[in-house]
């Protein structure tokens, strides 16, 4: 669990007791950049996926803690409203961020996956 500094400390003992590793970084916000600094140096995380929503996802890229974006896109349409995006809630200012396919992959239901690596 990563969470700011703000998490209550009921919580923290909550996660305690459920034998959860826990993270606190970032006075008001999670600094995500400390927060995989300590995953590297505790727990010897490598590589890891982040399978988040469009905010999560967003706050990863823009701490510049991405390098690799996987899509898979299946063969339908969800046209509901209030769908969020794989990428979200960064400034109108912030440039797109550039990416180069690695690869792409197709499958016999029509879903597709595509690699891309972040420039």
């Amino acid at each position: 669990m990563i969470t700011s500094e703000k998490a209550r400390i009921a919580y923290l003992d909550y996660l305690d007791s459920e034998n959860i590793s826990w993270i606190a970084t970032g006075r008001d916000r999670i600094n995500l950049v400390r927060a995989c600094e300590i995953l590297a140096e505790e727990f010897d995380v490598k590589r890891m996926a982040i399978v988040g929503g469009g905010h999560i996802n967003a706050g990863f890229l823009d701490a510049g803690l991405l390098d690799e974006v996987s899509l898979l896109i299946g063969p339908g349409i969800d046209a509901r409203g209030s769908m969020a995006a794989v990428f979200d809630g960064l400034p109108m200012q912030k440039l797109p961020t550039q990416l180069k396919l690695k690869s792409i992959k197709a499958f016999e239901n029509g879903a597709v996956h595509l690699s891309y690596k972040i420039l």
